[in-house]
């Protein structure tokens, strides 16, 4: 009997111990993120360390394939939910083409790929933050605290600057490159739902990718990563290199498309030159007090 009672007893708490299992996790890893601080090890030692025990590696390892595992989850949940709003979100990509209507579908599983893709793109957009928070987390037991806090303060605006990306080049880049590629030479064009819509997405995505590199520059400065003087004295590089990325990029071979998508990465560029060297002069300035 005493078995028994002890067994419904179990049964009959066990959410309330979950819930308190969870809340303990919670705070305590709220702690551990906001107030712990990690050893300050060289990089050389830290390497040193890695090779004399690699079974480290695999802790690490493993720990990233949880992270990764809970990003994909929530990309797949989100897809789910985003099925239902792919109708409205394709009509408002096909606008700058003259509609969905101007496009003709000739495979049978056509319509099917393209809604797929168009969810996908909605579902990474809205889970960004989360994807962020999870890299965040994974990184966090090597970065400071005050590191650790700028990355959670900047995870909003990784999405602010993605989706500035997208609607720039919506608004600016496909209007100016859609009807140069429909009336090339004069030739007349029936657009295809995959071939428009890859191009489209393919192209809101790397631009929107492409706007966080002030953002990023800001955040590795601040944590010591990326000195700013660095991308100072590699400017013509990385023209060349963003130049090559632009061509990559824009799907025409005409220079006029290419120039609106190389002359934003020039400018976000020099706006990462610019963030880094805030970041570092602000690096700069903290280290100072403390002295």
């Amino acid at each position: 009997m005493r078995k028994l009672l002890r067994a419904l007893w179990l049964i009959i708490t066990s959410p309330f111990r979950l819930l308190a299992r969870m809340w303990r996790k919670l705070t305590g890893g709220l702690q551990s993120f906001f107030i712990e601080e990690p050893e300050d090890t060289p990089l050389g030692d830290t390497v040193q360390k890695a090779l004399d025990n690699p079974s480290d590696i695999l802790v690490h390892l493993a720990a990233l394939r949880g992270h990764l595992v809970r990003a994909v989850l929530a990309l797949l949940l989100v897809a789910g939910l985003a099925f239902n709003y792919a109708a409205p979100i394709l009509d408002w990509l096909a606008a700058p083409i003259g509609g969905i209507n101007e496009l003709q579908a000739v495979d049978v599983t056509e319509p099917i790929g393209v809604v797929m893709r168009v969810t996908l793109l909605l579902a990474f957009t809205v889970t960004l933050p989360y994807i962020s928070l999870e890299l965040l987390l994974f990184a966090a037991p090597g970065l400071k605290r005050r590191a650790r806090i700028i990355g959670l303060v900047s995870i909003p605006l990784v999405m602010v600057f993605f989706l500035g990306g997208m609607l720039f080049t919506y608004y600016v880049i496909l209007p100016q490159a859609i009807p140069f590629l429909l009336g090339f030479k004069g030739i007349p064009t029936l657009a295809r739902p995959s071939s428009y819509i890859s191009f489209a997405t393919g192209l809101m995505f790397w631009i929107g990718a492409s706007f966080e590199l002030p953002l990023l520059a800001y955040v590795l400065a601040s944590m010591g990563i990326l000195p700013a003087r660095i991308l100072r004295q590699n400017w013509r590089i990385a023209t060349v290199v963003l130049a090559v990325i632009a061509a990559a990029i824009t799907p025409t071979v005409d220079p006029i498309n290419m120039l609106l998508v190389l002359v934003p990465l020039l400018l976000l560029y020099f706006m990462s030159v610019g963030t880094a060297s805030l970041a570092e002069g602000q690096r700069r300035a903290r280290l100072e007090r403390r002295r």
